[in-house]
């Protein structure tokens, strides 16, 4: 799997323009930022360094990695705090869960961690793959990776290929590390830094969902990295004057940018012009073309938020649709 992943990279990187590094202040409604969701998630199993060597040879702006710790302080690269809705936790470890029945990372060393298959996200209750018409579920041979290992493989590719494709970090649930006696904002930054991740001019974007967590960041971590508030909930949006003292951008659910459709015609809510206003970047999640919602197509989906609503930028499980949309 490995080396055939590695042979569609090389092939694209001939076959592609050289990327440039994004430019987070340009105004233009020409550029869009596109970031890889999980990586190549609709493609590959997501956050395996497969589905990041697929994104790489697609050529977004970034590519993201959502970072939980391991019981001995690694950052892994997985989207939730949980093991068992993407790996084999529970067949290799069936006595390591909680009493709620879930398998936690933070209670696996990263050795331990190495041990696991990871799949296609699945429902663990059922078994039921959450998209069946993705990379079949429990097939090939993925593992879980550290944030260090993404790190060295994305910075590995700009070097060879002359590319630069940036990252874009997320801490998942820094109140439950703290609960655990981790802090995971710090360690995570104190990895970026080592890594040359360190300013607004690094081609790092660091988001976080919890808005008390990301203004430490800023303002007693001291980082000077671009932050992007992510945003879950409406009654969120009425915070952006406080987002704006310490994030350079916000996240949301493109469904709080949408309102409704009348006559054919989006009617769309104020969010993004609010935002800009600010001074805010807005980058959306997540566009998938096979979650389309009230949307026709995915090319509908794509124009309808990046021009009509003239978001900044979007997170995409496909980022080759979308820069190919964009071209």
């Amino acid at each position: 799997m490995r080396y055939v992943i590695g042979v569609f990279a090389f092939l694209s990187f001939w076959s592609c323009k050289q990327a440039t590094k994004p430019n987070l202040n340009d105004t233009s409604m020409n550029k869009k930022v596109v970031v890889a969701h999980r990586g190549a998630s609709g493609y590959l199993p997501e956050h395996t360094m497969e589905a990041k060597a697929m994104a790489y040879a697609m050529h977004p702006d970034f590519i993201e990695q959502d970072l939980v710790l391991s019981k001995d302080d690694v950052p892994v690269v997985i989207h939730d705090i949980y093991l068992d809705d993407v790996t084999d936790v529970a067949t290799k470890f069936p006595n390591r869960k909680r009493a709620d029945g879930r398998y936690y990372v933070i209670d696996f060393t990263f050795d331990e961690l190495q041990e696991l298959n990871v799949s296609e996200r699945f429902d663990p209750k059922t078994g039921k793959q959450f998209y069946s018409n993705r990379f079949p579920k429990g097939k090939g041979n993925f593992k879980l990776h550290s944030l260090s290992q993404e790190i060295e493989l994305i910075q590995g590719l700009n070097s060879s290929t002359g590319n630069n494709i940036g990252i874009y970090p997320e801490i998942k649930n820094p109140a439950f590390h703290h609960q655990n006696g981790k802090d995971i904002a710090k360690i995570t930054l104190d990895i970026l830094s080592n890594y040359g991740y360190k300013t607004k001019e690094d081609n790092c974007v660091f988001q976080c969902f919890d808005a008390k967590e990301l203004e430490r960041v800023r303002k007693e971590l001291n980082s000077n990295l671009f932050l992007v508030q992510l945003v879950e909930f409406p009654e969120e949006t009425k915070h952006l004057e406080q987002f704006a003292t310490y994030a350079d951008g916000i996240g949301p659910w493109y469904k709080q940018i949408i309102d409704k459709k009348e006559d054919g015609k989006w009617i769309f809510t104020s969010l993004v012009n609010d935002a800009h206003k600010l001074g805010l970047k807005v980058h959306t999640y997540t566009l998938r073309a096979d979650q389309l919602g009230d949307f026709k197509d995915f090319p509908e989906h794509v124009e309808v938020l990046l021009y009509d609503a003239n978001v900044d930028g979007c997170f995409t499980d496909f980022p080759d649709k979308v820069k190919a949309l964009l071209k």
